[in-house]
């Protein structure tokens, strides 16, 4: 999806701090930056490094901050998006004693952004997080994912169950066919001229158009993104670097068309399978259905959920108190 009136419209909720950009993306790992300077032996570099993946050929970028024995590695949403607005996660796990480990995918802002559709696969970056696992020698760690990040976070868990302490899905359930229903299913429940005037737009394919995507921003975001007005800094300085190219090929215009080829991921049937304890967060007026996320939490051996009450998608910010005790409570039960 051509997001530049979300772009806009967010850094307006904000005082300006976004510009307009379709694909407006950071460039990592070239001679001369701070991150190959980074690299040299011996240099502090504040957590950062760069840790080659897809077998070499490219560098993505982590950054550890805090020291423990609790560790979490937290992986992002989109696809295409990156650490920025995960940053939140700063304030409340290092001071509660959990060291965290920010990524960014490939693709995504700090990270190696090749230009090459063939690497933007589910399996491409399974495979990814395992060889960023590997690179920081973490074992018996957590794994945390929002969103898209949840998708992985169920793939990981099933493929590589001996690795870990623990796992986190936050705001995405384990079917893309059930996710893309529920949020046509709440785009139907806005006023009936919003409504018409959405589906004229989709059914005519044009989601670039610029009242369409007011009409999103303005109605749905809003209400089932971050209820939050105006929108806290991290996260439209996140959505300027979203590498939309991924967005599209993985999951098609938006939400409420799924055509990408994440359309037909569902481990809904290998829930059962995941013995890892699991915490599963979900939200009222979140895009993902708060009552499948409780049953997909039953559907673990060792799974549970908590549902906020007053939050959207980005609970971490518009219900903030209540998703890090959450969270952190359950990173902490097992130290």
């Amino acid at each position: 999806m051509d997001r530049r009136y979300f772009l806009s419209a967010a850094g307006a909720a904000t005082g300006g701090l976004l510009g307009v950009g379709r694909t407006g993306r950071v460039r990592a790992g070239e001679p001369g930056t701070a991150h190959e300077a980074a690299d040299a032996e011996g240099v502090r570099t504040a957590g950062t490094s760069l840790i080659p993946v897809r077998n070499g050929k490219h560098r993505v970028w982590i950054r550890r901050v805090g020291r423990s024995p609790i560790k979490v590695l937290l992986l992002h949403g989109g696809p295409g998006l990156n650490h920025v607005y995960l940053e939140c996660f700063e304030d409340f796990l290092p001071g509660a004693g959990i060291e965290m480990y920010h990524y960014d995918q490939l693709g995504c802002l700090f990270s190696d952004n090749p230009d090459d559709p063939k690497l933007w696969t589910l399996r491409g970056y399974l495979d990814e997080v395992e060889e960023v696992r590997r690179a920081l020698g973490l074992e018996r760690f957590y794994l945390y994912g929002h969103s898209w990040g949840g998708i992985l976070t169920y793939e990981y868990a099933l493929r590589y169950p001996g690795r870990l302490k623990g796992i986190i899905v936050s705001n995405m359930v384990s079917s893309f066919q059930a996710y893309g229903k529920y949020a046509r299913a709440l785009r139907d429940e806005l006023p009936p001229g919003v409504v018409k005037t959405m589906k004229a737009y989709e059914a005519k394919g044009e989601y670039d158009a610029p009242e369409y995507q007011r009409l999103v921003f303005q109605y749905f975001y809003a209400r089932h993104v971050c209820r939050l007005d105006p929108w806290p800094a991290p996260l439209p300085a996140s959505i300027k670097f979203w590498n939309t190219k991924i967005y599209n090929q993985m999951q098609g215009p938006n939400e409420f068309t799924v055509t990408g080829s994440l359309k037909d991921w569902d481990v809904t049937a290998d829930l059962h399978r995941i013995e890892a304890p699991a915490l599963l967060m979900g939200a009222r007026y979140d895009e993902m259905d708060p009552r499948e996320m409780r049953r997909i939490a039953a559907l673990m051996p060792n799974g549970r959920a908590a549902i906020s009450a007053r939050g959207s998608h980005l609970a971490m910010y518009d219900d903030q108190e209540w998703y890090f005790r959450q969270l952190i409570g359950f990173l902490k039960e097992r130290a």
